[in-house]
């Protein structure tokens, strides 16, 4: 009997225990490690998928632009993802581009040429934190460089919104996501349903692959070069290889007589 008492006391201090552990996690505010996920442009023979990276292009001009800039990417680089030279001309010529002086020393507006860097939502830092409540939306360029582990980081950032858990002290005007450190982020959830985006090649846009075309977008914007950069990798390994074994033999001959 008192080993029945025993063993109920202590499953229910187990329990206790697993209960004041989950809530613990709940109310942490250290940021969790990014979800692994397989890409298509891991690995030496990874490769950019074009297909997601386009309709990954139309996430972000239709949803992130809003908010976020991209000062480092020319329009005329949608090239190197399947678009023609007269959709880039299309989509360059849809926005307004400063430009200046002219003859007079004044600054004017032109409509966008495929040389022209992708357009900023906002005039300076000071509008774009004014429009954000204080909050500077990081420019997305580089973004998958610029943080640890980036593409899991940004594809578990965008799918890790959640409610606060009961007892977490949440500061207005933020939002709760378990991935940002703080677990408070000013940036709302920018994704928010199935068929945000009207897809143009007809993929059906849940939210899970939207978020994964817009983050395929991202790792293409940060690393142009890549795909060049691994094929010149794979050559220079073979022609190493070859040389070592020209190397080897050759050695071989000149020492054979040799005892």
């Amino acid at each position: 009997m008192n080993k029945i008492i025993l063993i109920c006391l202590l499953l229910f201090s187990n329990l206790a225990l697993a209960n004041n552990s989950e809530n613990n996690n709940e109310l942490a505010t250290t940021a969790l490690h990014p979800k692994k996920m397989k890409w298509e442009f891991e690995g030496i023979f990874g490769s950019f998928d074009r297909a997601s990276i386009q309709r990954g292009y139309q996430v972000y001009r239709e949803v992130c632009s809003a908010c976020h800039a991209m000062k480092q990417v020319s329009f005329r680089n949608l090239a190197q993802i399947g678009f023609s030279d007269n959709e880039i001309k299309q989509i360059a010529s849809d926005y307004l581009v400063s430009d200046g002086p002219n003859d007079e020393g004044e600054m004017f507006e032109r409509a966008g040429l495929p040389s022209d860097k992708f357009v900023s939502p906002y005039a300076n830092e000071q509008s774009a934190r004014s429009a954000n409540g204080g909050a500077y939306p990081p420019d997305l360029s580089l973004i998958i460089k610029a943080r640890h582990d980036g593409a899991n980081y940004v594809y578990s950032l965008l799918t890790g919104y959640k409610e606060a858990p009961d007892g977490f002290n949440l500061a207005s005007g933020k939002n709760y996501n378990q991935y940002f450190e703080g677990r408070q982020i000013s940036m709302p959830p920018p994704i928010l349903e199935d068929q945000q985006v009207d897809y143009k090649d007809g993929t059906y846009a849940t939210k899970e692959q939207m978020i994964v075309d817009v983050v395929n977008f991202l790792h293409f914007s940060a690393e142009m070069e890549m795909e060049h950069r691994k094929k010149m990798g794979i050559r220079t390994m073979l022609f190493l290889s070859i040389l070592l074994v020209i190397l080897v033999m050759a050695k071989r001959a000149i020492w054979q007589k040799v005892k």
